[in-house]
Formats: C-alpha cells, sequence, structure tokens
C-alpha cells in the first residue's frame, strides 16, 4: 500500500511539472524585431509603390503604426544601445560604431557595463531571453549578448560590411566566411526554435536583422523574385520572417499573450526610401532619424490604429517593461517613455520634445509639429570614381556577396536632395513641409528661442567635448 501511494504521489507530481511546463505563463511575451537601415518610405503600409511587404502591411492592419517615430541617431550603434537601455546615446555612452576594422579606439568601443539592459532585466524577472542579428554593442570577450542578459544568441557582432564577417553562436565562432544569402532564413529559423522552446514560459525575444543593411543579399527562393530589385528581394525576405514568426505565435496560441514590435534603427542607404523626407542614413535631416514603427498585440492593440504623435526608440525601453508589469531602474536618468496610450488611443506624445545626435553631439530638437536644427544639417556625400560607380572600400570578405554588381550607388540616393541650403539654426515646419524644404527660421523666431530653450536645458547633460587639435 506504501509502495502505491508513494507512485500514486509520484505520478501526480511528475503531471504537474508536465503541466506547468506546457501551461503558457500569464505574463506576456515580448518580441522586438529591428531591421537594419529600412527606409521610412520602404514599406507598402507607408506607401511605397513597388516594394511588396505583404506581412508587414497585415501586422499594421492588425496593431497600430506611427508616423513620427523618430531613432536618437541616424546610425547603427547609438539607436540600438538606447533601444537597450531607455537613454539617450550621450547618456549611456555611446554615441559612435563599434568597428573591428578600423582604428584601435573604434575596435575597443563597447557598451559600458555599468548600463542595464532590457534583457538584464527581464531574465530578473523570471524571462527566457533570447537574441538573433546584429549585435554591436562591444565584440570583445566580455561584451557579447550571452554576457549582458541574453540566455541564447545566433549573429554578427557588428555590421554585415565588417571584417571578419563571422557568425557567432553564444561565443564561438560557427562559419567563416559567412554566406549572407541564407543569413535570413538561418536568423529565422533560429527564432522560430527560440519560440517554440520557450513556449510555456514568458520570454523577451530581440530580433535584429541584417538586411537591408549593404551588401543586401536573398536566398535563392526570394533572388529575383520580387520585381523591385536586390534591395525589394531582401525585403521581401524580411517580411516573409516577419510573417513566419506572427505565424507561428497563432499556431502555438501564443498570439494574443505576445506583444511584437517592428522598427528599424535609422533611415535607409542608397537603393531605399525615405518616403519623401529629405536625407539618408548619416544625415541629420529626418531620412535620417524617422523610421517605421509598427506594433501588434491583439485584443490590447486595436486593429488600424494610426498615430502621428512623436516617439523616439527609447520608449521601446519604457513600452515593454510596462506591459510586462517590470519595473525599470530607478538609479538613472530613463529618456524612455511608455508610448502604449499611443498605441491604443488619440493620446498625445509623452515628450516635450525629441532630439537628434550627430556623433557625440545632439544636433536636432523637434515637437510634434517644428524640428530645429541646432547645427548646419548633415547628409550623405560619396564620391564616385571615374567609371561613374562608387567602389565600397568595406566590401566584405569571403563567398559574402550574392549580386556584387547589384549593390546599390549614389545615383540610388533614398531622399530628397533638394531645399534650402544647410544652415544653423534652419526651422522647418514637419506638419507642411515634411521633406524640409523651406527654411522658415526668420518668420519664427518664438519658435526658435522655444526649442532652442529646450534644446539648452538638455544639453546641460551632455559631455563637453574636447578642443579639436590645431
Amino acid at each position: 500500500m506504501n509502495t502505491l501511494k508513494s507512485f500514486v504521489s509520484f505520478a501526480i507530481i511528475m503531471c504537474a511539472a508536465a503541466l506547468a511546463v506546457a501551461a503558457p505563463s500569464s505574463k506576456p511575451n515580448i518580441i522586438v524585431i529591428l531591421a537594419d537601415d529600412l527606409g521610412y518610405g520602404d514599406l507598402g503600409c507607408y506607401g511605397h509603390p513597388k516594394f511588396k511587404t505583404p506581412h508587414l502591411d497585415r501586422m499594421a492592419a492588425e496593431g497600430a503604426r506611427l508616423t513620427s517615430f523618430n531613432t536618437p541617431a541616424p546610425f547603427c550603434a547609438p539607436s540600438r544601445a538606447s533601444l537597450l537601455t531607455g537613454r539617450y546615446p550621450f547618456r549611456c555612452g555611446m554615441t559612435s560604431n563599434p568597428t573591428p576594422d578600423a582604428t584601435p579606439a573604434a575596435d575597443a568601443l563597447a557598451l559600458p557595463k555599468t548600463e542595464i539592459l532590457l534583457p538584464q532585466l527581464f531574465k530578473k524577472a523570471g524571462y527566457a531571453t533570447g537574441m538573433v542579428g546584429k549585435w554591436h554593442l562591444g565584440h570583445k570577450p566580455g561584451f557579447f549578448p550571452v554576457n549582458r542578459g541574453f540566455d541564447d544568441y545566433l549573429g554578427i557582432l557588428y555590421s554585415n560590411d565588417m571584417r571578419p564577417v563571422q557568425l557567432i553562436d553564444g561565443e564561438r565562432v560557427v562559419e567563416y566566411p559567412l554566406v549572407q544569402a541564407t543569413l535570413t532564413r538561418r536568423y529565422t529559423e533560429r527564432a522560430l526554435a527560440f519560440i517554440e522552446k520557450n513556449r510555456g514560459a514568458p520570454f523577451f525575444f530581440y530580433f535584429a536583422h541584417a538586411m537591408p543593411h549593404k551588401p543586401l543579399a536573398a536566398s535563392e527562393a526570394f533572388y529575383k523574385k520580387s520585381g523591385g530589385g536586390l534591395y525589394g528581394d531582401a525585403l521581401a525576405e524580411l517580411d516573409d520572417s516577419v510573417g513566419r514568426v506572427l505565424a507561428a505565435l497563432r499556431e502555438l496560441q501564443l498570439d494574443e499573450r505576445t506583444l511584437v514590435v517592428f522598427t528599424s534603427d535609422n533611415g535607409p542607404w542608397f537603393g531605399g526610401s525615405s518616403g519623401g523626407l529629405r536625407g539618408m542614413k548619416g544625415s541629420s535631416f529626418e531620412g535620417g532619424y524617422r523610421v517605421p514603427f509598427i506594433a501588434r498585440w491583439p485584443g490590447k492593440i486595436p486593429a488600424g490604429h494610426l498615430s502621428a504623435e512623436p516617439a523616439v526608440t527609447m520608449d521601446v525601453f519604457a513600452t515593454v517593461l510596462n506591459a510586462a508589469e517590470i519595473a525599470a531602474p530607478a538609479d538613472r536618468v530613463l529618456d524612455g517613455k511608455d508610448i502604449m496610450p499611443l498605441l491604443t488611443s488619440n493620446a498625445k506624445s509623452p515628450h516635450e520634445a525629441v532630439f537628434g545626435h550627430q556623433g557625440p553631439r545632439l544636433a536636432t530638437v523637434r515637437d510634434a509639429r517644428w524640428k530645429l536644427h541646432v547645427f548646419p544639417p548633415s547628409d550623405m556625400r560619396l564620391k564616385p570614381g571615374p567609371d561613374g560607380r562608387w567602389i565600397d572600400p568595406r566590401g566584405p570578405d569571403g563567398v559574402t556577396i550574392l549580386a556584387p554588381y547589384e549593390q546599390y550607388q549614389p545615383s540610388d540616393y533614398p531622399g530628397l536632395r533638394s531645399g534650402d541650403k544647410a544652415k544653423a539654426m534652419m526651422l522647418f515646419d514637419l506638419q507642411s513641409d515634411p521633406g524640409e524644404q523651406k527654411d522658415v527660421a526668420a518668420q519664427h523666431p518664438e519658435i526658435v528661442a522655444r526649442l532652442k530653450a529646450i534644446y539648452d536645458q538638455t544639453n546641460k547633460d551632455v559631455p563637453v567635448l574636447p578642443p579639436r587639435r590645431p
């Protein structure tokens, strides 16, 4: 009898354990999908006439879309650091790109370990944490994603045009040279495996795609299939990846328990589209900062919701933490705000203004209508060779480029290049002039003064640059 009781007790315990593993958590899952160099006008739901993005268009139709979402910097690492820390680049110490094939200082650059990242906060709250894709916050041992709060990682530690182009699994090099044509597919397979593995526990997953950063690449299933050139091919495969992730959530019955956010780290490179905005990646015009933003959470975010209120990358930090009821760090300045009200109602922006970096300094300040360029606006200028083509000096090594002669050129400029000549203290009315064509500073000195005062208040916290050497 005692043996039978023991067996029954053991069976009950094992069944309970099995149910605990299989039963979904009541806590929401969080998936943040970050495209690389995706322009504001690259998606069908943002008006592109040729690129086909049906899955992202459906995601927007089933969720919310923002039309004034800005990054804090017009290039990679600073925006990524801000997303994961909730802080402007000047606060979190990442105002330039870690680069393995440039200067020793760039090679050694990493996000300081004093910064607290989203995966650390989610992990402390009992979440499984995973990442696939581009890291770009430090590529030396001790600074990998698995050292900063992620349980699982597969990806390239920096941009896919920086040498050596190595695929890292955890802390181990698993492929070199890297075949980039299959990268989006393999990233997606790893993402789906993580979701499947953690279907019964709450998870935070950061999916940082390589595309459409140069060099563009697409697998054979998508190559020359989109009708939109190589950029359209790469974008179609990225869109398919998002569709597969959303399909997996539905199949695993995780749909209504998962907040999915999709955005980009900055504006587009050549071949993309700034959607009628001036400038591109690297520029302090709107084409460098403004990017798509889509959020989907069935039952929480109403379908087809649209907001033109300004928001910024750091808001993702605050929004996903609040969605998961996880406390943000209280010992530091956080710039991100919870923008769930923007995604669910006609609420106004939680920001009086948002700022744009150029390198280590703040260069722009904007509110819902006006944008002030405190410094002369910058733009991307590359000099073609004698044959009219620009040769990328950082073309990656190995068997990495599927179509080297189909990569895009400066002639494929993604944004407007017209408008008043760049100078300091330019003011643009973004409501009537989103393309920043006409400087109206002389007509609105009171607006210039108001925005400059807001800028000066925040700029007090920006570290002073050392004087330039003669």
